[in-house]
């Protein structure tokens, strides 16, 4: 009796989702394919100097024509869970009006062939993509945005929800609003001021509500909804109790007049109303309310999902307000430069479940790293091994103190487009040769399907991690052995 529960405790729950994630302008190519018309992230494809190396998706991965390959793929990893966007343009090529039966045909193949493969639908409404047609007419700066996410939603519903039980509105509403429509970085481009960009953000959330209300007028099955903002969680410095509270303020405030926090995003959808901090900071720019909004952005869901990929420590300072520990010299970094902090996946989900209290899904987590295949035609990616282990070990601590997480989506299943990075960010478990196609599972493909098989085991039992890159060297060292010879 004593032996089982110390391995159930080394070990993830049954029930848990072990997932890889995509979005449908990062993979599918397929650009001018099956009638899909044209999206925002294509106009700014075509803007000299907004992409790294002006790279474009007009193939990119090219899953549009090689989605029974890469489902293939998956199930050969042994995911229960994948997680995918639907292309708005693709599906609506006008945004809205004349259905295209082709775009939604794509769709309804794959689901069929993930759930043949026994693998779980996660379905994304949006992830950035928004139809061209519709910037034309306003974009996120039109309040009609919500009626037109709305009939989008329904067909999608209508045609996959006898399949399709779990559904994400949005996916990072901060970045879509403030990169797209306040430093410019992300598409449309723009550089509005920051009262436009909170009234962008207002009818995103005005968007998500009118989706949740669609998905549950149109499922012809219980269907479960959520949505996916970033996390930004905050780590405290220290043990101390004053380092703790410190960190808990911080990741609860909304401190800075941009983008940058959850509470503005979450709050609405989940509490109902707008942070009293961020209202008041913010000022004269908060966006007009209508009698009625925050009522449906409230529209009731089922659980949050949060995207993690780093976090920030924090500390009680002199002045006795919080505040951010700098970075130390020689901090460990990704190939994207962002710090690596696993215990991101213990204090993010832990303080926005303490707020929140809804189950948690981690609907990202993952990282870049400079990948090629080696001499032996394999990806060797030691670090995403390590980071894939030690992130996990964190997010199982979190299980263990009783947060309710619901499943893990490594970001990405496949190498993509990184939006304006392009193609010089390289995420996936399964290498793409973007030149031929050709897909390569990498060393951290296969120690993830040691890690699912295991019920997370492989990532919790320090001995299995080692044993797991020994296995790597030997196989490596043979190789190079042979090559000299």
């Amino acid at each position: 009796m004593i032996r089982r529960a110390a391995m159930n405790a080394l070990a993830f729950p049954d029930r848990f989702v072990w997932g890889a994630a995509t979005a449908a302008y990062q993979v599918e190519g397929g650009a001018r394919a099956g009638g899909r018309g044209l999206s925002i992230w294509d106009m700014l494809c075509a803007k000299e100097g907004a992409i790294h190396g002006g790279h474009d998706a007009e193939v990119s991965s090219d899953h549009y024509h090689r989605w029974a390959e890469d489902v293939a793929l998956f199930r050969q990893l042994g995911l229960t869970g994948y997680r995918f966007s639907l292309s708005w343009p693709r599906i609506l090529p006008a945004g809205t009006g004349q259905l295209n039966a082709a775009g939604l045909a794509f769709y309804d193949r794959l689901v069929d062939e993930l759930l043949a493969a026994n693998i779980t639908p996660y379905v994304t409404l949006f992830h950035w993509d928004l139809p061209l047609d519709l910037y034309h007419r306003g974009g996120w700066l039109n309040r009609d945005v919500a009626s037109w996410f709305g009939e989008f939603t329904e067909h999608c519903v209508r045609k996959l929800g006898d399949r399709v039980e779990t559904w994400i509105t949005l996916n990072e509403p901060q970045v879509f609003v403030g990169h797209g429509h306040y430093d410019g970085r992300h598409a449309p481009g723009l550089r509005y001021s920051l009262a436009e960009m909170l009234r962008c953000g207002h009818n995103a959330l005005l968007a998500h509500g009118r989706g949740v209300q669609a998905i549950r007028a149109a499922t012809p099955r219980p269907a479960r909804v959520g949505f996916a903002p970033m996390g930004f969680p905050k780590i405290p410095a220290s043990d101390s109790a004053e380092d703790l509270a410190a960190a808990r303020e911080m990741m609860y405030a909304v401190a800075a007049p941009n983008h940058w926090n959850l509470t503005w995003w979450a709050d609405p959808v989940i509490l109902g109303q707008y942070p009293e901090d961020g209202w008041r900071l913010f000022g004269r720019d908060v966006p007009q309310l209508r009698d009625g909004d925050l009522e449906l952005i409230s529209a009731p869901t089922d659980f949050l999902g949060l995207n993690i990929y780093q976090g920030a420590h924090i500390r009680r300072g002199a002045s006795g307000k919080a505040e951010v520990v700098p970075t130390p010299q020689g901090f460990p970094l990704s190939a994207f430069n962002w710090p690596i902090t696993p215990d991101a996946l213990y204090w993010g989900p832990k303080l926005a479940y303490e707020r929140y209290g809804k189950p948690i899904f981690i609907t990202e987590n993952g990282l870049s790293t400079r990948d090629w295949p080696s001499l032996d035609e394999r990806v060797h990616d030691p670090q995403r091994v390590d980071f894939l282990t030690r992130h996990l070990r964190e997010l199982h601590r979190a299980i263990a103190e009783g947060v309710p997480v619901e499943g893990y989506f490594h970001w990405s299943a496949l190498d993509n487009f990184e939006w304006a990075d392009g193609y010089k960010e390289r995420f996936g478990l399964i290498y793409v040769d973007y030149a031929s196609g050709r897909r390569i599972p990498k060393d951290s493909y296969h120690w993830y399907a040691r890690i699912i098989v295991s019920r997370g085991r492989a990532a919790l039992e320090p001995s299995a991690a080692h044993a797991h890159q020994l296995s790597f060297e030997a196989e490596h060292a043979a190789v190079l052995r042979s090559v000299r010879r």
